[in-house]
């Protein structure tokens, strides 16, 4: 359903887990960054048909998820600081192709897998974080985050009709899952070890 080229291992979950606290930062930050990607591509892709209103509603959920997180780090004594951003989402902006429509079709991909893989580990939290309060915020977000990643898709081939978006979703995918490989990282979109096998 969600398209991704690759699983999160249980070592992400524990090592989550473990560091709570900087999640729940990380999520908060990866709420505000989702809102104004959404924005900014508004602003940048005003002119194509349906985009903005789309990406209206999208944005206007990702600030309730960030008013929400925001919430959730004042209630554990927590302030919303600043935080080295993840490199997650700029290496996964890499493969995007230069000139248009070749840009919008993969910047959209792109979000979408974002999305896509929010939903996967959201549902990982649900089920295994210790924290009963937490683990029903994140089964509360799972709908959410699912229909973002559809949001996405559905719009990019809505626009390009053209264009043979799963095959490039496929494509993109596969970029994504290599640029988590790595040492185990306690971030929403951190990487984990690649599977030997």
């Amino acid at each position: 359903m969600l398209r991704l080229a690759s699983a999160t291992p249980p070592a992400w979950v524990d090592a989550v887990a473990a560091q709570v606290d900087l999640l729940l930062l990380d999520h908060a930050h990866c709420e505000k960054k989702a809102a104004s990607t959404a924005m900014n591509l508004m602003f940048r892709h005003g002119d194509q048909p349906g985009l903005v209103r789309a990406l209206t509603a999208l944005a206007r959920e990702e600030l309730d998820h960030l008013a929400e997180m925001l919430d959730v780090l004042e209630a554990r004594g927590l302030a919303f600081a600043r935080l080295e951003p993840s490199p997650y989402a700029a290496r996964l902006l890499t493969a995007v192709r230069r000139g248009e429509p070749h840009r919008l079709v993969d910047t959209l991909l792109c979000c979408a897998l974002i999305e896509a893989r929010s939903c996967e580990r959201m549902r990982l939290l649900s089920l295994h974080l210790p924290d009963p309060d937490l683990r029903a915020l994140y089964a509360d977000l799972l709908a959410s985050e699912a229909r973002h990643f559809h949001t996405y898709v559905d719009l990019t081939k809505r626009l390009h009709p053209g264009v043979d978006v799963d095959d490039r979703l496929a494509e993109l995918a596969r970029h994504e899952a290599r640029i988590l490989e790595g040492p185990v990282e306690a971030r929403m979109h951190g990487t984990f070890p690649a599977d030997p096998s």
